[in-house]
C-alpha cells in the first residue's frame, strides 16, 4: 500500500499498468443519451429515405448521382442548421438528377495533433468535455435530420457510432483508417452504406480490400447501447464503395 505522502507521479512509477493514464471519467451510455435526445419521426424517415436511395445508387438501381456535400467538419451548430436549410431547398430542386446528402462530420482525423472535433472538444478550448460533445452532437444531428435532410458522417472510433448511428444515412472511413481491421469490422455491422477512402498515396488496393472485408461477417469486441463491453457479431455490409480522395500526386478520380 502506498504511504500517505506518496504523490501521483511516484504512485504511477510504482505500478506497471496505466502508467501514462491520468485518469478515467464516466461516459454517458448511448441508451441514456438517446432517451434524453430522441429522434423525431420526421428525422427517422429522412434517415431511412437517405439510406434507401444511397443503397439503390450504389447497386446501380438508381441512375442519379449520389452527392455528399458540406463543411469539412462541424463546429458551429447554428451555422450547420442554417446551411442544412439552404441545402435542403437545393436538394429538393435537384432531386430528379441528384441524391444530395449533407456532410456532417463531427470528428477530425489529425496527421499529428490539433482540434479533434465537436465530440472531443465542443467548446474549442481544450476542456475536452466529451459528454457535452456527445449531447451537442446528437442534438445537432436530430435538428438536421428533422429538416428532412439525410446526413453523412465519418467513423473514427468504434464507440461513438452507438450514440449517433440511428441518425446517419451514409458513413465514411478515412484514408488513414481504411487499412485498420478495427474499422473494417465496425463497417461490417453498421446499418447504412459505407465509403472507404483510398490510401493517402492515392492507391486503390487498400480501399478495395476494405470493401471485401466489410462485406464479411465479423466477431469483435465492442460496446452495447447500455455502454457495456461486449462481443459484437455482425452480418457484413454489402453496401460499400470507394471514395476517390486523391493522393500525394494529385487527384485520382479521373484515372
Amino acid at each position: 500500500m502506498a504511504g500517505p505522502n506518496i504523490d501521483a507521479q511516484q504512485l504511477r512509477e510504482s505500478q506497471n499498468d496505466d502508467t501514462r493514464v491520468l485518469g478515467y471519467d464516466p461516459l454517458i451510455s448511448p441508451e441514456l443519451l438517446s432517451s434524453e435526445i430522441p429522434a423525431t419521426q420526421l428525422a427517422l424517415d429522412a434517415v431511412k429515405k437517405g439510406r434507401r436511395e444511397a443503397q439503390a445508387i450504389i447497386h446501380k438501381q438508381d441512375d442519379r448521382l449520389l452527392v455528399m456535400c458540406g463543411p469539412c467538419s462541424l463546429h458551429d451548430p447554428d451555422a450547420a442548421i442554417e446551411y442544412c436549410a439552404r441545402l435542403k431547398k437545393l436538394a429538393d430542386e435537384l432531386q430528379d438528377d441528384l441524391c444530395i446528402i449533407m456532410r456532417a462530420y463531427l470528428e477530425k482525423p489529425r496527421t499529428t495533433v490539433g482540434w479533434k472535433g465537436l465530440i472531443n472538444d465542443p467548446d474549442l478550448d481544450e476542456s475536452f468535455k466529451i459528454n457535452k460533445g456527445l449531447r451537442v452532437s446528437r442534438q445537432l444531428f436530430c435538428d438536421l435530420t428533422s429538416q428532412g435532410m439525410p446526413i453523412a458522417s465519418e467513423m473514427l472510433d468504434t464507440i461513438s457510432p452507438q450514440f449517433l448511428a440511428d441518425l446517419i444515412s451514409l458513413g465514411a472511413i478515412g484514408a488513414r483508417t481504411t487499412e485498420s481491421q478495427l474499422h473494417r469490422e465496425l463497417a461490417s455491422g453498421l446499418s447504412f452504406p459505407m465509403g472507404f477512402k483510398n490510401g493517402t498515396d492515392g492507391s486503390l488496393g487498400v480501399a478495395v480490400d476494405a470493401i471485401g472485408s466489410a462485406a464479411a461477417k465479423h466477431y469483435f469486441m465492442g460496446v452495447t447501447k447500455q455502454g457495456l463491453a461486449a462481443i459484437t457479431k455482425t452480418t457484413g455490409n454489402k453496401d460499400c464503395f470507394v471514395i476517390l480522395r486523391g493522393g500525394t500526386k494529385g487527384t485520382n478520380y479521373d484515372a
